[in-house]
């Protein structure tokens, strides 16, 4: 690699902009331009293969590239189109041990492509995002839908996962998650769901180039730089390893994970410091003594605040857990956000493992609780599936959900918003139920689209 031309002085925010939130302007896009706008600005390698639904964040990528816009350092980022998803993986995991800044975008199937790379980045303590527009896999058949079924068949791979539940979302913990990978060195998958929020349009403000440069610290992308590999500066990697050293070298990784909530929460600190917007580990809203609780990440949280919103206005004791770090996950955070009051808890998967005992988040959860039993009462915890290729998740569903956790005996790995007439999974619901106001006017707006159309260019 050449010489690198980063001056530290585009990392020094305005004295003014150090004491209030930086305030960007409103522009109307989906989610896949909000995460592609973070991605492109904060990246110097950008390798990309087309795949329903993340497809548009390569394509404006490739677009800024062609009309040579730059990112904060001033540079234009190379983008790189491979011929498949494994292609544009190792592409990424090249480009990363150059000690380039290096992200991809993709989904389902292409995914699971990038596996093998995956496991090597993340074992090599690589920091990286790929932004993923999360899909169902083709099991019994294909669907280009969302759920969180492609992201959960890598969640094995030692990779933080992110989840953002709307399109402002998208861009916001799109930045979190670059500053949180170059500071932890755990590369991220930051995921929103497909088309659901990928290609939902909201007029939403956006993160400046300011804040984006205040965010991401030239301490920690020198030091992803000098941890490239170049002949000036030799290092063995990628080495073949007998029991005798594979082993303690696994666990060596060990510091890194436990260090990784505490900084992701640490850079949503600052963002809300910049911008106003703060998050958390696990966000809860509802009643501060609430008795039930619904635990879920995804757009599906939405839904369920506005539920939850709906009953607390009503004078019921409920609440939400909104999951934002997935991995590493935190038990201290979780156990800090969940009242102490809550006798039930509902945790809402948005996949499904065949054969398990239960969801991976429903898993978590449960231990979580467990491991904690000495100090806090066990609370009953259910867990069910939702949603899965986009099936409708709606507030009667989340009210039956809330129904379901009072009942005297609850049931437990249910489904909602289908009809399992074979092994009768399926929970009942009140289609009637409604959150909205009589005021709300419903429209269906019916139009033919284009790639130039509500471009957003630098």
């Amino acid at each position: 690699m050449g010489k690198r031309f980063i001056s530290t002085k585009v990392f020094d925010a305005p004295e003014h902009l150090k004491e209030t939130p930086m305030k960007g302007k409103l522009a109307t896009m989906d989610g896949n331009q909000a995460a592609a706008h973070i991605a492109y600005r904060t990246n110097e390698v950008v390798a990309i293969y087309p795949i329903t639904p993340a497809s548009t964040m390569g394509e404006f990528s490739d677009l800024w590239s062609a009309q040579k816009a730059k990112n904060i350092w001033g540079t234009v980022p190379r983008v790189i189109e491979m011929q498949a998803e494994g292609g544009a993986a190792g592409t990424v995991h090249g480009a990363l041990q150059s000690g380039s800044l290096t992200t991809t975008f993709t989904a389902s199937q292409g995914l699971l492509l990038m596996i093998p790379n995956m496991y090597k980045i993340a074992g090599e303590l690589t920091p990286t995002v790929f932004h993923i527009a999360a899909r169902s896999l083709a099991a019994q058949g294909l669907s280009i839908f969302g759920d969180h079924s492609d992201v959960m068949a890598a969640w094995a791979t030692g990779w933080s996962m992110l989840f953002s539940n709307s399109v402002k979302e998208a861009m916001d913990l799109a930045l979190i998650s670059h500053a949180a990978t170059l500071g932890s060195r755990i590369p991220f998958m930051h995921i929103f769901d497909g088309f659901r929020t990928s290609h939902e349009l909201k007029k939403i403000e956006l993160v400046d180039d300011a804040t984006i440069r205040e965010m991401i610290q030239i301490k920690w992308v020198m030091e992803h730089h000098a941890r490239g590999l170049t002949p000036g500066n030799p290092f063995i990697r990628g080495t073949a390893q007998n029991p005798d050293v594979y082993f303690p070298a696994r666990e060596s990784s060990n510091s890194f994970y436990n260090e990784t909530p505490g900084l992701v929460q640490d850079q949503m600190d600052k963002f809300g410091e910049l911008t106003g917007r703060q998050y958390r580990l696990f966000d809860y809203v509802g009643h501060p003594e609430a008795e039930s609780v619904v635990i879920l990440m995804g757009s599906g949280a939405e839904t369920v605040e506005e539920t939850v919103n709906w009953m607390v206005a009503r004078g019921e004791k409920v609440g939400a857990i909104k999951v934002r770090l997935f991995r590493p996950f935190s038990v201290d955070h979780l156990m800090s956000a969940v009242p102490t009051t809550v006798k039930a808890i509902g945790v809402l998967d948005r996949t499904k493992e065949p054969g398990s005992v239960g969801e991976p988040l429903y898993q978590d959860v449960v231990t979580g609780f467990a491991e904690n039993a000495l100090t806090r009462p066990m609370p009953k915890i259910i867990g069910g599936r939702y949603g899965l290729s986009s099936k409708e998740f709606t507030p009667p569903m989340v009210r039956a959900i809330f129904d379901e956790l009072t009942a005297e005996k609850s049931k437990n790995h249910f489904t909602i918003g289908i009809n399992d007439d074979v092994t009768h999974s399926s929970l009942t619901y009140d289609p009637s139920f409604s959150t909205e106001s009589d005021s709300v006017t419903r429209a269906v707006f019916w139009g033919l689209g284009s790639p130039e159309q509500g471009l957003l260019s630098y």
